[in-house]
């Protein structure tokens, strides 16, 4: 009784904590997180950007022409995502549908716009509706300095995706280069090809976790532009009308 009456004078008392003011406000794209499991969305509640600069839709979920692919059926739309696993020197990348097991594609060895633009160019020769781009955080879910970076970039690159009827979401990729290390020895990949070949590996490993969870655990990040984001939704419609 006594743990319970400290507890709630503690939850009384607490000061809450101020929202960080982020860059250009109108430009900043917003991430709105899927419905997930009550455990998964603990972990990411504290991690996730300030109420502020996060718009939600009720129940968390998005629109049926927002939901990503791996929750889409193959004859709704549910077409060719492209994973990417983003590094500060390299950056792998992997395609899948969900029906087979994703196939790594290659590595760039681009930064900045080159790399943004490479992505994008990729994204269209795979015929892929969008992006599954993996973001790191530590093992109870939370958020690093790293994942900062990756959404800085994961912004800029959502704005001229939408531009192109793309979509993008971020991915938890916690361990995957673990699992592609596993899943290069189980596909006999040799020794001296590995590092090479280590981050689109990552990728495979990061759409595979995707598929496997139906996409529960993936974020959508969306442009504050509306005329992009009715790009967004207008672009499945025409691929439905095909």
């Amino acid at each position: 009784y006594r743990t319970a009456r400290l507890r709630g004078f503690a939850m009384a008392t607490a000061k809450p904590v101020a929202p960080v003011p982020l860059p250009r406000a109108a430009a900043y794209p917003r991430i709105l997180p899927l419905r997930l499991p009550r455990r998964q969305r603990a972990g990411i509640s504290r991690a996730s950007p300030p109420p502020a600069t996060c718009s939600g839709v009720a129940g968390g979920e998005l629109p049926a022409r927002l939901q990503p692919n791996a929750r889409r059926p193959l004859w709704h739309g549910g077409g060719f995502s492209l994973g990417v696993d983003l590094g500060a020197a390299r950056t792998g990348l992997a395609v899948g549908r969900g029906i087979t097991q994703p196939r790594p594609l290659t590595v760039l060895k681009l930064r900045g716009q080159k790399l943004e633009l490479m992505l994008l160019d990729v994204a269209q020769q795979q015929e892929a509706g969008e992006l599954i781009i993996g973001l790191p955080v530590s093992a109870d879910g939370r958020e690093t300095p790293q994942s900062n970076k990756v959404r800085s970039v994961v912004g800029r690159l959502a704005v001229q995706a939408a531009d192109r009827g793309l979509r993008v979401y971020l991915q938890d990729e916690h361990g995957t280069s673990v699992d592609a290390l596993h899943y290069m020895i189980s596909r006999g990949v040799k020794k001296s090809a590995r590092d090479d070949k280590s981050d689109a590996y990552a990728a495979v490993m990061i759409l595979d976790r995707y598929f496997s969870s139906s996409g529960q655990g993936a974020q959508i990040v969306l442009p504050r532009q509306q005329e992009l984001q009715d790009k967004l939704i207008a672009k499945p419609r025409q691929d439905a009308e095909i």
